[in-house]
């Protein structure tokens, strides 16, 4: 497994089904010339769905990982099944809901952390809920505030945008890496960066919604003390 994959997610994260080739296989893991699949990372869960055969064989994709090679995808199927031919042509098929549930959540993650003060010490995306851990002190955050200013700013409809800088200029501004556990790669010579206009700008891999107001209702549902300035907020979709 020694080629790239085009990354079509990064463009356009709304794309369902793509046709592709398979690049190379081990095993359950297959790759592909091109991707609408998302890999684990940035704490985002990997993708999963379907590859359907030339002669209309479904196989199901169970997780996404990334490759050892930069920008390699490496799509893993069920146990027990059989992987299409190096060469052969196939259908990527994403499970849509379980994506779009992922983006919703993920583009909240980003509009939460506009409402709190402090660096970012982990996060994790899940199906329905994530959590962010904070850097703050005390006991300076409050439940229903958070909640409230939330979804002001999901009602508020704000469009959310990708666009790329160099490495130099995200170096002349530190401030827009909010992350201390997880810094975004650099070496490639140029960065992602995800805009939530006028709300929110930090590099950003992941794949995100076009407007805050599809995230829908959500609510602050515990914070957590893990450790003398670390805090832990758990958000779930409330509606």
């Amino acid at each position: 497994m020694t080629a790239g994959t085009q990354l079509l997610f990064r463009d356009d994260a709304y794309l369902q089904s793509t046709p592709a080739t398979v690049t190379a296989v081990d095993g359950l893991q297959v790759q592909l010339d091109r991707t609408i699949f998302y890999p684990l990372g940035g704490g985002q869960p990997g993708d999963r769905g379907t590859l359907t055969t030339a002669d209309g064989q479904v196989l199901k994709i169970v997780d996404t990982r990334k490759g050892e090679v930069p920008d390699s995808v490496l799509h893993l199927l069920e146990e027990g099944a059989v992987a299409p031919a190096i060469g052969s042509q196939v259908t990527a098929t994403l499970d849509w809901e379980h994506r779009h549930r992922l983006m919703r959540m993920h583009t909240c993650m980003h509009l939460l952390c506009a409402v709190v003060p402090g660096s970012v010490t982990g996060g994790q995306i899940s199906d329905g809920k994530a959590r962010l851990d904070f850097d703050v002190p005390g006991d300076s955050l409050d439940k229903d505030e958070i909640t409230t200013k939330l979804n002001a700013l999901i009602q508020g409809g704000h469009a959310v945008e990708t666009r790329w800088i160099s490495d130099e200029e995200l170096a002349a501004k530190p401030e827009l890496v909010r992350t201390m556990s997880v810094k975004p790669p650099t070496g490639a010579g140029r960065i992602r960066l995800l805009d939530i206009v006028g709300i929110d700008l930090q590099p950003c891999g992941g794949t995100h919604i076009r407007n805050t107001a599809e995230i829908g209702p959500v609510a602050v549902t515990k914070i957590e003390n893990k450790g003398r300035q670390n805090r832990r907020i758990n958000i779930a979709f409330a509606g």
